[in-house]
């Protein structure tokens, strides 16, 4: 579905190059949830942008289907079926909710319908169909209310960077669900998620390790995960938040 070859993205920085993206080839294959993975500053965001559009490589090609994808834009990757979810959602002064949902689904959708998309990602959907996409929402309802979008496209292959960000506890455990319905239901779709959650990881059916840019390790959630602990650098650290809260909550 999704191949890169020999993909790399500099930046000018104090008057250097300086290169975030070095040489990636990897492949995503229909029908699979890929999670990306590594520390802080590798270059995780940088290249799931890449695969969406915002940002050009400064080298090699991407290619979608067997089609060179690489010089078009966003909006033509996206009719191609790539949906991107960003870390930080953009707010949308004057949209509703069901209306940001019908864009996405590309057709109409009914009420009850964009309810069911809400419903999904843990929103109480009388509450949210009809609010305005504005400064009004906080950061997790505008992160789940995005992942709707997703949901409603239906695309060939859905990118979430860091969608765990910024969401409560009980929302990121549905999340784990919407993942998984999304791969069972969807036909020939994939998925790629940007995350160091654990239990994100514990349902990837490949993980892929980028550090310093480059792909360090890359195989099946069998062979990968068990070696992620044993380095700190690698390590889901966010997952020490999780505990944490779970513990409180027991405790509670």
């Amino acid at each position: 579905m999704l191949e890169l070859k020999n993909v790399s993205f500099q930046v000018a920085e104090e008057g250097t190059d300086k290169e975030i993206v070095r040489g990636i080839s990897l492949k995503v294959p229909e029908k699979k949830l890929i999670v990306v993975t590594g520390p802080n500053g590798g270059g995780k965001s940088t290249l799931a942008r890449l695969i969406a559009g915002i940002e050009k490589p400064t080298a090699g090609k991407i290619f979608f289907g067997g089609e060179d994808i690489t010089e078009k834009s966003v909006t033509e990757r996206a009719r191609m079926g790539i949906a991107y979810a960003f870390q930080q959602p953009v707010r949308f002064k004057g949209i509703r909710v069901v209306d940001l949902i019908r864009i996405a689904a590309g057709k109409k959708v009914t009420a009850a319908e964009a309810c069911d998309y809400l419903s999904a990602v843990g929103l109480c959907a009388r509450d949210y169909v009809d609010r305005e996409v504005n400064a009004s929402l906080s950061g997790g309802e505008l992160k789940r209310i995005e992942i709707a979008t997703v949901l409603a496209r239906k695309a060939k292959l859905s990118v979430f960077d860091e969608p765990e960000a910024g969401i409560d506890l009980w929302s990121f455990r549905n999340l784990i669900d919407v993942f998984r319905n999304m791969r069972e239901t969807i036909a020939d779709s994939s998925i790629l998620v940007i995350s160091h959650q654990e239990r994100i990881l514990n349902i990837a059916d490949e993980i892929i390790v980028i550090k310093d840019g480059r792909v360090e390790k890359q195989g099946s959630r069998e062979e990968i995960y068990p070696s992620l602990g044993a380095d700190s650098a690698e390590a889901p650290a966010c997952d020490r938040l999780l505990k944490t809260m779970k513990d409180g909550m027991e405790d509670a």
